[in-house]
């Protein structure tokens, strides 16, 4: 029978009753993770006390996985002493990430406590810059020669496999640590004791720069279904490795990142709860100014052709839908396009492709929604035919133009160096409403001969 799972609730009810050695009995039993979890949805002074209660085999584990601001709090909280054992047993890279975000101050007095070689490990990944492979990679591997033969190989797996961060893929190394081929550690446990390393490993590797970017390296990742990757500096020599837990972790942020720019908001790294209404505040405020400024473009149009208005107060009524077909029309082009760039499926060159596909799924859109537009005109509406097929006809017109302006601005905005999410939903309706208002006045004022 499978044993039931302690709720944050039992444990907390343990914390508050200070039955300490009963929740600690429990901690030993679970998994590091859910740990983790129960302790980021907890004040931060029981966070602490649950951390403390931690046998130390556990604590580093537990801290990997605590959300930033709950590391820092404990960091910032433990003795000099004990927050340097924490580092110390943190990977490097796990360790550079908090230390990151960290005041100088209370870097210095973590780091001054530290081993010599955490120390080593920690400020030399602080030398890549952000988002960059160097600055995610940990340097905790394995590492073999050719010449060592397997019985060799098992035993330095033995020695130091503990400290790294796997041993299911060894890198094979020269005198100068540049990468010569890998070996997986079930061809090690199947192959005869004597035979050398040099024989058979895998020659043929996939390593990725040390200034490769983030997201390109969890692309290459997703490309051979890698669980680990060997990085190399302009030299080919192995300094680190990225593994899989970094590359799910890059995609949830890259991911994040892109909603909210697509949502007109300047990207936070911290969860919700954790962003104060003040940093909220900041974070939606300069692009809510923008788009409200530039809608007053929206507005100019609409005084301009006032007299057209006048004469025909019918034509207002039809605005709104023609202004929400075309910015969800834009919409769709531009989340697709922006999907497609983020996976590196839709590049530059693609351009004029891409735009004679959009182009053709316009009309076909347009035309099927005037189709259907037009009959409703008339038969629900019940206006005259001359003033339907103006509504129809612009509402093609609208379809199209703003597809096409959905499916560009992406493509133009990464060209000249700013980040595709920015052009989609917000920026992208402003634009297509004025265009779509524009072209509904001008088409109306052409057909029923309404001077401007």
């Amino acid at each position: 029978m499978e044993e039931e799972k302690n709720t944050p609730e039992e444990l907390r009810e343990l914390l508050d009753s200070k039955q300490y050695t009963r929740l600690r009995q429990t901690l030993e039993d679970m998994n590091d993770a859910d740990i983790a979890a129960i302790m980021d949805e907890m004040e931060d002074e029981d966070s602490l006390k649950m951390f403390r209660l931690l046998p130390k085999d556990m604590a580093a584990d537990v801290f990997a996985q605590l959300q930033l601001e709950g590391q820092q709090y404990i960091i910032t909280a433990l003795s000099e002493k004990e927050a340097s054992s924490v580092i110390d047993n943190l990977m490097a890279d796990d360790a550079t990430d908090l230390l990151e975000e960290m005041p100088a101050n209370v870097v210095k007095r973590i780091l001054s406590n530290a081993k010599p070689e955490t120390r080593a490990d920690i400020n030399r990944l602080m030398r890549y810059p952000e988002y960059s492979a160097g600055s995610i990679m940990t340097v905790e591997y394995v590492d073999l020669k050719e010449e060592m033969t397997v019985e060799d190989a098992i035993g330095r797996i033995r020695r130091i496999g503990l400290d790294s961060e796997t041993v299911n893929i060894c890198y094979v190394l020269d005198k100068q640590r540049v990468l010569c081929g890998t070996v997986a550690l079930r061809y090690l446990l199947i192959r005869d004791k004597d035979d050398l390393i040099g024989d058979f490993m895998n020659e043929n590797v996939i390593s990725i720069n040390t200034m490769t970017d983030q997201e390109e390296a969890a692309q290459v990742f997703k490309k051979y279904d890698f669980t680990a990757m060997p990085v190399v500096d302009n030299e080919r020599r192995m300094v680190g490795i990225i593994t899989i837990d970094d590359v799910v972790d890059i995609i949830d942020e890259e991911a994040t990142e892109d909603i909210e720019k697509m949502a007109a908001i300047i990207p936070t790294e911290k969860p919700y709860f954790r962003v104060s209404v003040w940093e909220t505040y900041a974070k939606r405020m300069p692009w809510l100014l923008f788009l409200m400024i530039s809608a007053t473009f929206t507005g100019q149009i609409i005084t301009r052709y006032e007299s057209a208005l006048a004469s025909y107060v019918i034509l207002t009524a039809y605005i709104p839908m023609l202004m929400d077909s075309g910015g969800n029309a834009g919409s769709q082009a531009s989340v697709s396009i922006i999907r497609g760039m983020s996976l590196h499926e839709i590049e530059f060159k693609n351009f004029f492709r891409v735009l004679w596909k959009e182009s053709r799924v316009a009309l076909m859109c347009g035309a099927s929604m005037a189709a259907v537009n037009f009959l409703k005109l008339l038969a629900v509406d019940r206006i005259g035919v001359e003033l339907a097929a103006i509504v129809c006809v612009t509402l093609v017109f609208v379809i199209f133009v703003a597809k096409s302006i959905g499916c560009m601005l992406p493509m133009l905005a990464k060209r000249i160096g700013f980040d595709p999410a920015v052009m989609a939903s917000p920026l992208l309706t402003t634009i297509v409403d004025a265009v779509s208002l524009t072209i509904y006045f001008t088409i109306a004022t052409h057909v029923l001969h309404i001077a401007v």
